[in-house]
């Protein structure tokens, strides 16, 4: 401990130091700047603040910041940025009195009676004397206010971990990850602390990058690296593709690259998929039997044809490609190629009966359906022709003959005679007129026309004239589309008509 003259000749030292004109000077220059300055006597006590650093404080005298060292961390609280406190002999006023050099320590400042109130300092030491053996006449705390600063980066950092988007940020002076967020984690399966601290070169974002000179070029000059296609190494050994680019930033006070991925896996494998949908589609469309053509929706530009379609129609690939089926003379005629287009107006084709002309000359009788469907972003129709000449054939020397064998119906039982109308007309489905559209008198005429009695007969069974029955008959004929009886009598038998009971004064005929 100093006795009792040096205590003297030290106070008398430093009301000296108060009073002289450099340090008046010293308030003049330091008064304005931007930065907080502190000056701080050797005794510990608070010499002088300019209005900077008061602010920084949230106090507006210097008296506020508590006089000395020790009222100065009895007023505020500091701590480190990890939420660690600073001890007594930690605060950067403490270390300057203790003669420590120090620069850029970054704390946390809060009051101590309203810890609401909080800054984030970045802060040096600074000794002034008057020659470099003399002990330091006065000491300076010199203060940067980086809340701003830090409460962006907070934010950022935030951002960066919640964000979905996978994201990595490489420090660009030694080219090691500094930070990877759960995005890139979930997509790679990578765990943290096998990416932080790694390089590029172990972990390659650029892997098989499209423009990987380009990349690894704008790499090492930090600056941007634009969007490309490249391939991730996973752990297991696959590779997953993705969209990559780069973004310089700093952090940290740290020139850093901030690399974003977006996961085209999916679209690789759904462009697989498709592939393989089209190799099958083909190979299906050229080994069906039955005879196909691809063409455009509007216009019927055809696209495509099978093997079985050139078979049929004799018409090459390379003859009938490119044109329309109206343009290659497909139909037998124009009529059919307008009832084609009106039909397909109202909905796709099923069934729909039509002639077509090989390029022979020839016509062949086909079921023609058509079913709409995409490639790429074309509307596209299939066409599917199947050939009926032979059976169309075979039904009419079919029909022929059983409306040969039907002008005298009373040779034949009911049974025979619904097994004829079932072959010469099978039961339609809802179009065309119904028995519904025949009155009850009309449906009794027409009982009596299916079991093969003249109109003298009718009207005896029924009791009418012959002249009514003769009108019945006529507009049943209308209402049905038919011109002759035994064409009644098939319509009638093809939709389960004319089974009642035999007609008065006919015996029952035997069953078949």
């Amino acid at each position: 401990m100093a006795d009792a003259p040096d205590r003297l000749s030290m106070a008398s030292s430093l009301r000296t130091l108060r009073e002289t004109v450099d340090l008046r000077h010293l308030r003049q220059i330091i008064g304005g700047l931007d930065e907080g300055v502190i000056l701080i006597d050797p005794d510990e006590s608070l010499l002088w603040a300019n209005a900077a650093a008061l602010r920084m404080h949230g106090v507006d005298r210097l008296e506020a910041l508590g006089g000395d060292v020790r009222g100065y961390r009895a007023r505020f609280n500091l701590r480190y940025r990890n939420n660690h406190p600073l001890g007594a002999d930690a605060y950067p006023i403490e270390r300057v009195v203790a003669g420590d050099h120090f620069s850029d320590v970054v704390v946390e400042v809060a009051r101590a009676d309203d810890p609401a109130e909080q800054w984030v300092h970045q802060v040096r030491s600074l000794a002034l004397n008057d020659g470099d053996d003399e002990p330091p006449a006065c000491l300076a705390l010199i203060i940067q206010d980086v809340t701003a600063r830090f409460e962006a980066e907070e934010r950022f950092e935030q951002s960066f971990h919640a964000n979905p988007a996978p994201a990595l940020i490489c420090r660009l002076g030694d080219l090691r990850f500094v930070k990877v967020n759960q995005g890139f984690l979930e997509m790679t399966g990578f765990e943290r602390d096998a990416i932080l601290g790694r390089s590029v070169y172990e972990v390659d974002v650029l892997r098989a990058a499209e423009k990987r000179s380009l990349a690894t070029e704008r790499l090492a000059e930090g600056r941007t690296i634009p969007q490309m296609e490249a391939e991730l190494a996973l752990p297991g050994g696959d590779t997953k593709l993705v969209i990559v680019a780069g973004q310089p930033i700093e952090l940290d006070d740290q020139p850093c690259m901030l690399f974003t991925f977006a996961d085209l896996e999916p679209r690789r494998k759904a462009e697989t998929a498709l592939r393989a949908s089209e190799e099958r589609f083909t190979r299906t469309f050229q080994m069906a039997p039955v005879a196909m053509a691809i063409g455009t929706r509007d216009g019927h530009l055809l696209c495509e044809v099978n093997a079985s379609f050139v078979a049929l129609t004799g018409f090459a690939p390379r003859e009938i490609i490119g044109r329309s089926l109206l343009d290659a003379h497909l139909w037998a005629d124009d009529s059919t190629g307008r009832a084609i287009d009106i039909a397909l107006a109202q909905g796709a084709l099923r069934g729909h009966e039509a002639r077509i002309r090989t390029r022979e000359g020839g016509h062949i009788d086909c079921l023609v359906s058509t079913e709409a469907f995409p490639i790429g972003e074309a509307a596209c129709l299939l066409w599917a022709f199947q050939d009926i000449t032979q059976r169309k054939a075979t039904e009419m020397e079919l029909v022929g003959a059983i409306e040969a064998v039907m002008k005298d119906t009373s040779w034949f039982s009911r049974s025979v005679m619904d097994k004829l109308a079932r072959l010469r007309a099978p039961r339609p489905e809802a179009a065309g007129p119904s028995l519904n559209d025949l009155t009850p008198r009309e449906r009794e005429v027409l009982g009596l026309i299916c079991r093969g009695l003249d109109d003298k007969s009718i009207a005896r069974a029924l009791r009418l004239s012959t002249n009514t029955v003769r009108n019945h008959v006529a507009r049943i004929y209308g209402k049905i589309g038919v011109n002759r009886r035994t064409a009644a009598a098939v319509w009638a038998r093809a939709r389960g008509f004319g089974e009642e009971q035999p007609a008065p004064g006919r015996p029952h005929e035997a069953s078949a």
